[in-house]
């Protein structure tokens, strides 16, 4: 297990919001919604039931109903999808790889086919830190090239290149990763 350097704790503390009020630019949700500004920071997970579905064209991909959902606060959820639950043949180690402060290394998965290749597509922390060790043994995917579900509800991605949130109609942002985001 990695340990939790001053460094680490450093980068986890420069996030003014965490979840405790709405800033004055949050949309109101609408009854059927919730706000990602009343996610917490640090993030949490909790189970899924909602059925994840996951296709790359006419492949299903994935489909579960026992995902967990990271919340955290400005992001929309991720769903980490049980690696029993992915198509095994479908996965290829990528070379890539990143560190988050609230999980630690994550490993990166490519998608490939006879035909086609999506590189860096996935990712998984095959030991991430303690508070995140549920999602060990479990994979979560970008949606950009990606057709996604959350219980029917069609995913829209998360903006940015490097964000991996699902948003779907029950969320209300504005989101991490859209423009003049950077400052949350």
């Amino acid at each position: 297990m990695v340990s939790i350097s001053k460094e680490l704790l450093n980068a986890r503390e420069q996030w003014e919001w965490r979840g405790s009020q709405r800033p004055p630019f949050a949309i109101e949700p609408l009854p059927s919604q919730v706000s990602v500004w009343d996610f917490p920071r640090p993030p949490k997970l909790v189970p899924e039931k909602r059925e994840i579905v996951v296709y790359w064209g006419d492949l299903l991909v994935a489909k579960t109903p026992n995902a967990w959902a990271l919340l955290e606060t400005a992001h929309p959820p991720t769903y980490y999808i049980p690696k029993e639950d992915v198509r095994q043949d479908l996965l290829q180690a990528s070379q890539r790889g990143s560190f988050c402060e609230w999980k630690g290394q994550a490993q990166y998965w490519d998608l490939v086919n006879q035909t086609a290749r999506l590189s860096a597509v996935g990712w998984s922390y095959p030991d991430p830190f303690e508070e995140a060790k549920c999602i060990a043994g479990h994979l979560a995917f970008y949606a950009h090239q990606l057709s996604c579900s959350v219980g029917g509800a069609r995913v829209t991605p998360q903006a940015g290149g490097f964000y991996g949130g699902w948003i779907t109609p029950d969320l209300a942002g504005p989101f991490k990763g859209e423009p003049g985001s950077g400052g949350w």
